[in-house]
């Protein structure tokens, strides 16, 4: 039986990959800041959330030791230049300290299509320095690093935030209209993780997982109106009004809906280069978007039908 220590394992991915490594009888353990953070990891059986800071170096290399591999999924979208150093680049230079100090060899590490220390945004540079950090101290490490693409999910940051503004608006300013994703259904990424993890063919490999099709962002955001059943009409704008509008979104308190990084980092196309190994070479068939998508979207949405229910019921 594995024991797999899980770092970011209350969010977007996390959750998936907990929910899988039930199915799979690993236990799995998942430091979170409080854990209020965790209600939906906690009922699972296997999986023991503990309240720890992960960014204190002592308590890190304590959680580490005595499992047999670590699963780094800490990552944050929004913030300054400080706050993706800290989670991007100064973390993982801790980790790959703290599992030297442990004894743990194993790490299959999340970083983000898009990983270039000559990045246009903030992220993506952060990202490529956390990469930087784990691959230096390869040799003692049994390293695989995972690229996603933009993911989608139930829950999701992405499309749901495209549906939500569809609903509002009947027109859409958008700026960046025409860059390109290949986005990549949650469920893949964490089966994927899981993969590498069991696996020892994917040590020393970096991975691209990405769907199946590229889209731009303007039919990304068209496609959400039409599957929630509030098509708008987008409307492309230059990269002057776009930076204003993401300097008035990180204005509102919370994450933003956009943020002038976000607008860098669509600088460059979030598609797979075809130079790396991706999902097939894992053994996963990639989820269509829209067939994926149709399950938690819309009038037809499992949440919504429910809703349905209770009307008839007389309970809404």
């Amino acid at each position: 039986m594995k024991k797999i220590l899980i770092l970011g394992g209350t969010g977007f991915v996390g959750r998936h990959v907990c929910e899988k490594i039930e199915r799979l009888q690993w236990r799995a353990t998942v430091p979170t800041r409080r854990l209020g953070n965790a209600q939906q990891v906690q009922m699972l059986p296997m999986v023991t959330p503990v309240e720890a800071d992960v960014h204190d170096e002592a308590r890190l290399a304590r959680l580490v030791a005595g499992h047999d591999a670590v699963v780094n999924l800490v990552g944050v979208l929004h913030g300054d230049k400080a706050a993706f150093h800290k989670a991007h680049a100064e973390f993982p230079k801790k980790l790959a300290h703290a599992c030297d100090a442990a004894g743990v060899r194993r790490i299959v590490h999340l970083s983000a299509l898009g990983a270039d220390a000559n990045g246009p945004s903030m992220y993506q540079r952060s990202k490529a320095q956390g990469e930087a950090h784990l691959q230096l101290k390869s040799p003692s490490h049994d390293l695989t690093i995972l690229r996603p693409s933009v993911m989608f999910g139930r829950e999701d940051n992405f499309l749901n935030l495209f549906a939500k503004l569809n609903q509002r608006f009947p027109l859409i300013p958008l700026a960046r209209a025409e860059a390109r994703f290949q986005p990549v259904w949650v469920q893949d990424v964490a089966e994927a993780i899981l993969r590498c993890v069991a696996r020892a063919d994917t040590i020393g490999k970096i991975y691209e997982l990405c769907g199946p099709r590229v889209y731009t962002l303007r039919e990304l955001v068209e496609l959400s109106g039409k599957l929630s059943g509030h098509p708008s009409r987008v409307v492309a704008v230059s990269e002057k009004i776009g930076r204003m509008q993401a300097s008035l979104f990180e204005l509102i308190p919370g994450d933003p809906m956009m943020s002038r990084d976000n607008l860098d980092s669509m600088k460059t196309d979030n598609v797979a280069s075809g130079h790396r190994p991706g999902l097939a070479e894992l053994g996963i068939a990639a989820a269509e978007l829209e067939a994926a998508v149709r399950g938690y979207f819309g009038p037809h949405s499992w949440a919504n039908r429910l809703i349905d229910y209770r009307k008839t019921a007389g309970r809404y």
